[in-house]
């Protein structure tokens, strides 16, 4: 069960971490380059620099979230492993 249990949580991680990367893209493919027509860039230019850019804000975005969520996930699972011990000691 504890396979299954840190399979899932893996999984979970891998799926958030694209999951975010392609709303950043998506985002990117939305604004149209409204962006960066702001930044003098025109016409299919504008619209590649900004999903292009979107997409790298995505993936450091991604990181960081799923990184935060896997230092949690092994925060957890430490103070779960030595609750038992304290227990026991008292």
């Amino acid at each position: 069960m504890k396979f299954f249990i840190i399979n899932s949580f893996r999984a979970m991680v891998y799926i958030a971490y694209l999951a975010i990367i392609a709303a950043g893209a998506l985002y990117g493919v939305i604004q149209q380059g409204t962006l960066a027509a702001a930044y003098g860039l025109t016409g299919d230019m504008a619209r590649v620099a900004e999903i292009a850019g979107f997409t790298i804000a995505g993936w450091i975005v991604a990181s960081i979230i799923c990184g935060l969520i896997v230092a949690v996930l092994d925060i957890r699972d430490d103070i779960n492993d030595r609750l038992p011990d304290a227990r026991r000691d008292s």
